[in-house]
């Protein structure tokens, strides 16, 4: 199935496709999260790390995109950069949460997003070692494990949490803001997973109400927020003037949730955007 004309059949079966990679993506990633003692490992930056793991899954990603869609671009983190002239273009993450990963830790997983006509409109997200495959989008119900996922729950402030994505090059001034608006203005709780996609599949779960990054990249939520469209949420991306390659500051949620945050985003946001539909 090479086409994805809009309508329902074509994109089930698109992500029957996707799903497919994606397994065989994460048992690849498994056989190397089993033997972590062999080493692999370099260092980006401070704290941003990639193994071999990253760059085989990416690898197998692009190929495997390439022979499904041949006219579509690929983008990957690890420097896959495919030009395709359908104007589609597969925005992956072979393995988002490379840190835990690399820790011994569950929270990570793999990302495919399809980003068309300037906006997110698909997704997959695999986190192998939780055995949850996550998908939806434009014309697909999101599910989880094959599962339609039920109505989120409203917004109450009273019981109130949030996922954080700070990422290691964020201002040390703009780190504390948020967590003084969360702990002193919102007074909510705050977890921070260390995998973007995870927290994002947390709010599709309703474990939390929203999710603020700062510095997240494209490959982070391309998959994730046309799941979560499906399921009423927002995002605060201007896509229009958006580089797939650019550092994102951004939140996610139900629209009473962006409400709230919007203070904080005026503050430490920099190119905020009102909300809108994911």
């Amino acid at each position: 199935m090479h086409d994805l004309d809009g309508s329902m059949a074509p994109r089930c079966a698109t992500l029957a496709q996707l799903e497919a990679i994606a397994r065989r993506a994460g048992e690849i990633a498994l056989g190397h999260f089993r033997s972590l003692a062999d080493g692999g490992v370099e260092r980006k930056g401070h704290l941003d790390l990639v193994t071999k793991a990253d760059r085989e899954v990416e690898a197998f990603l692009v190929a495997s995109l390439r022979e499904a869609f041949p006219n579509d671009g690929v983008f990957g983190e690890e420097g896959g950069d495919v030009a395709g002239i359908s104007g589609r273009i597969w925005v992956i993450d072979p393995i988002d949460g490379t840190f835990n990963f690399v820790r011994g830790g569950q929270n990570w997983a793999i990302s495919i997003g399809l980003f068309e006509a300037g906006r997110p409109v698909l997704g997959v997200i695999h986190a192998p070692a939780r055995e949850l495959m996550l998908s939806g989008g434009a014309n697909v119900e999101t599910r989880l494990n094959d599962a339609p996922l039920p109505a989120l729950p409203a917004f109450e402030a009273a019981q109130a949490s949030i996922g954080i994505g700070l990422h290691p090059s964020v201002a040390t001034p703009d780190r504390l803001e948020v967590l003084r608006f969360l702990s002193d203005e919102l007074r909510c709780t705050f977890r921070c997973c260390g995998a973007s996609t995870l927290s994002l599949v947390e709010v599709a779960l309703g474990e939390t109400d929203g999710y603020l990054a700062l510095g997240d990249a494209s490959w982070d939520v391309m998959a994730a927020l046309p799941i979560l469209a499906n399921l009423g949420l927002c995002d605060t991306i201007d896509w229009d003037g958006a580089d797939l390659r650019a550092k994102l500051r951004f939140a996610c949620g139900s629209k009473a949730f962006l409400a709230r945050v919007r203070p904080l985003l005026a503050r430490v946001g920099g190119g905020w955007t009102p909300a809108r539909s994911a």
